[in-house]
């Protein structure tokens, strides 16, 4: 029954009245399969989504400034005038949870002396201030000035 079948399939392909329609039908197929994978490749690159990008906790953001973050100030992205200068770090193994304390400072002041422990630093929130200046360095360079000034001023006298 195969063979007969088989021979069929032969003598119609054989047929020169019969190849023009099938070599038409093939072409039309083709064609129309190489048009839908075409709009379909072109479907899903054109509407390009935006991807969110994942916040960072804290220490994903101190891992790339200088010495883990130690001295810079960090502050939750819904903050404002509020941030932490860092200065203890306790990472884990893998670099991404572990424990921060620092120095809560409100429009560039320090709230209190000593560092305290920073609560939510595994939240996804976290950004850097570059812009916020370091009171230490602040304070020495506006000391240095008057003190030179009055310095002069005694040796005038």
């Amino acid at each position: 029954m195969a063979s007969s079948l088989g021979n069929r399939v032969g003598s119609v392909r054989n047929c020169p009245s019969l190849r023009f329609p099938l070599n038409f039908m093939r072409a039309l197929s083709t064609s129309s399969s190489t048009f839908s994978t075409s709009s379909s490749i072109s479907s899903a690159q054109s509407p390009k989504k935006s991807k969110r990008r994942k916040k960072k906790n804290l220490f994903e953001v101190a891992q790339f400034l200088p010495n883990w973050g130690i001295g810079c100030h960090m502050a939750k992205s819904h903050w404002n005038e509020v941030s932490y200068e860092i200065t203890k770090l306790n990472l884990y193994k893998d670099g991404r949870h572990g424990k921060a304390w620092g120095i809560a400072h409100k429009n560039g002041l320090p709230l209190a002396d000593a560092p305290k422990k920073i609560s939510g630093v595994h939240k996804r929130c976290w950004k850097y201030l570059s812009d916020v200046v370091k009171t230490s360095d602040s304070s020495t360079n506006l000391t240095n000035p008057t003190d030179s000034g009055l310095k002069l001023e005694t040796e005038a006298s």
